[in-house]
């Protein structure tokens, strides 16, 4: 049975320690060697300062930390450690050393040596910038001295918006400015939207240098960051304090926005499912099951058989996406003689061809001559199977497309429960983004996962997980309450920046919405229940009950703690919370009928309702009485709660 933290995060370990600082008038956050949430009177000037090791694979090496050190006083700090970072060929070893001065300025020094010699891609300093400067002023000072007037972008750039940098100044509010100087390498900005973290990541070693680049043995690094505060007004605004309001969740007076089509993402396995798995998912009421068909592979007949019954089973239709190699036109017409005679329900052919990150027309043109006919009221969609990252720098041509589709999850660069939160609101940002230039076709956001199915930017071969280490494809985290907090925070996000559809993780397993009756492969290092759901499976559930609603846009004061998805269909109305974070929280939820019923899902109750997701379904909750459309509830840490009502 899951207990204690890993039913909270899917993890035995504690989450690291996260103490509060102050600099003078900032306060921030250090968190196990970086700095977050660098704020002025509340107002957040830096998301994040950190070292990252990346190797040839663009993959990041975890950092393990020892003699760490902290002396804090009233408005200073002084902190230091030694940083380890070790996997396979990479061996760097770097000390930490930051100062938070009275004046609001902050020094961070790392001084590092490889012990070894490896391929790397990049060692160094990565600043975030927080995605709210959108659209803000910035001054950058380049690494020959010449300045320039500019702004974070609005639309999430496809490139660098700065390359050469030294420093960046930005206006935090009248009067105030914050800048940010960057020393040891050269430095240049990238718009970390496309990835849907929700920042600008400023970070040492241009990629226009070659990479992978081998290191030596002995090599060594040092690198400093500086943030600094401009104007008089900063030292009396600190000593005033600030008051921290009570959380509130309320409509945000925006228009509704009609509800995303939501399906799952047919098992890896392609196994056939058994009776109370079908009854299951259709408790979902999923518009569609994604099957991957590579037309090039043997098993493109059973693939499709299977997907094919369990979607009849289901009453739903497939999202079928093909990939095509050379051959396309033998591959095509051989799934079209397969089609005449499985006769697969299909609401849309997702076409990606091998070797190429964005479909090119002549595929879509290709498609749609020998499949037409199979099913005329098919959507032909273009794109990429890969990030948003690929689709805003190779933009398709729309005119052969239906709709345009594209994947994401949270973890290209960061891992930590804290960040997959932050990169809640990224996911809109590619929406809003990707609407400026898809000429006003749908857009199909498929799949959503935790974790990514595969390294697009990988320049060599992955390894293979050691005898008994998961997959790199699998986050335990699934079968948390967490993940089912991520994944509400996801679908609000999604839904209200106006998503066409969404197809989240996959139907069974480790990646999936519920575990395997025979339970998982892997016991020691994913410790599921065998035959339960997991938690996210009654979100997806309370959103599927309103498939034919609406979702009446909403904002929280702090999104980063409590978000909130409000979904309407005639006169019901439903309100799902999640607490972002592993401590308890108190919410103000606004504009309710006079009547709700209220029902929480959370480490009391989640083992229960995933042994048993009947009987927690049918429960429709305590009755509870808002006072003028304003309920104050008390979540405990990661929980979920849903409040039904109807309005008068």
């Amino acid at each position: 049975m899951l207990t204690g933290n890993l039913l909270l995060y899917g993890s035995s370990e504690p989450l690291p320690e996260r103490i509060s600082l102050r600099a003078g008038p900032l306060t921030l956050l250090y968190e196990a060697g970086d700095l977050r949430n660098i704020a002025l009177d509340g107002v957040e000037v830096l998301r994040r300062v950190y070292v990252a090791v990346r190797d040839r694979n663009w993959g990041t090496v975890p950092a393990k930390l020892r003699d760490v050190q902290i002396e804090v006083g009233a408005d200073s700090f002084a902190v230091s450690y030694v940083a380890e970072h070790v996997a396979d060929d990479v061996d760097f070893l770097w000390r930490g050393a930051i100062v938070g001065q009275a004046s609001g300025t902050l020094v961070f020094r790392m001084e590092g040596e490889c012990r070894a010699t490896f391929w790397r891609n990049r060692i160094g300093f990565n600043v975030l910038h927080p995605m709210a400067c959108a659209g803000q002023p910035c001054v950058v000072e380049h690494v020959d001295g010449r300045r320039t007037v500019g702004t974070f972008p609005r639309t999430i750039s496809p490139h660098q918006p700065f390359k050469e940098v030294r420093a960046i100044r930005h206006a935090v509010r009248p009067g105030v400015w914050a800048s940010v100087r960057m020393e040891g390498d050269t430095f240049e900005m990238e718009d970390q939207r496309n990835w849907t973290d929700a920042s600008y990541k400023t970070y040492s070693t241009p990629l226009e240098l070659p990479f992978p680049v081998q290191v030596e043995r002995g090599t060594r690094i040092t690198q400093t960051v500086t943030l600094s505060l401009e104007g008089a007004e900063t030292s009396q605004a600190a000593q005033q304090g600030r008051i921290t309001a009570p959380l509130v969740l309320a409509l945000s007076g925006e228009p509704p926005r009609p509800m995303p089509r939501l399906g799952l993402g047919m098992a890896s396995d392609g196994a056939p499912r058994t009776a109370r798995e079908l009854e299951r998912l259709q408790t979902l009421r999923l518009s569609h099951l994604r099957v991957d068909l590579d037309l090039s592979a043997p098993d493109v007949a059973g693939r499709l058989r299977e997907a094919t019954r369990q979607v009849r089973a289901l009453g739903t239709r497939l999202q079928a996406a093909l990939f095509l190699s050379q051959d396309a036109e033998r591959e095509l017409d051989s799934l079209r003689q397969l089609l005449a005679d499985v006769q697969p329900p299909v609401c849309a052919w997702l076409v990606f061809a091998h070797g190429e990150e964005v479909t090119g027309g002549q595929w879509l043109r290709l498609a749609r001559r020998y499949l037409r006919d199979a099913e005329p009221t098919a959507q032909f969609v273009g794109g990429t199977n890969a990030y948003f990252t690929q689709l805003n720098r190779q933009r398709p041509a729309v005119a052969d497309l239906d709709a345009v589709a594209y994947s994401l999850n949270p973890q290209v660069h960061a891992f930590d429960n804290y960040s997959l939160v932050e990169n809640l609101a990224g996911q809109a940002a590619t929406v809003e983004s990707a609407r400026r230039f898809v000429e006003g076709r749908p857009l199909i956001v498929s799949p959503v996962t935790l974790r990514p199915r595969f390294n697009p930017a990988a320049t060599g071969p992955e390894p293979e997980p050691a005898p008994g280490e998961l997959p790199t494809q699998v986050d335990t985290r699934q079968m948390s309450l967490f993940g089912a907090c991520w994944t509400l925070g996801s679908l609000k996000y999604l839904g209200e920046s106006g998503a066409y559809s969404a197809t989240y993780y996959e139907t069974i397993g480790w990646r999936g919405v519920m575990e395997r009756e025979a339970g998982s492969p892997l016991p020691d290092r994913f410790p599921s229940i065998p035959g339960a759901v997991f938690p996210l499976y009654h979100v997806l559930a309370d959103v599927g009950e309103f498939r034919d609603g609406q979702i009446l846009p909403s904002a929280c004061s702090d999104p980063l703690t409590v978000e909130g998805l409000v979904l309407q269909q005639g006169e019901r109305r439903r309100v799902l919370l999640a607490n972002l974070t592993p401590m308890p929280q108190r919410v103000m939820v606004r504009d309710l009928p006079a009547v709700v019923r209220v029902r929480m899902l959370d480490d009391t109750n989640a083992q229960q309702a995933m042994c048993a997701p009947a009987v927690y379904r049918a429960w429709a909750g305590n009755v509870a009485q808002p006072v003028d459309g304003v309920l104050t509830l008390d979540l405990r840490p990661y929980a979920v709660a849903r409040l039904d009502g109807v309005m008068e």
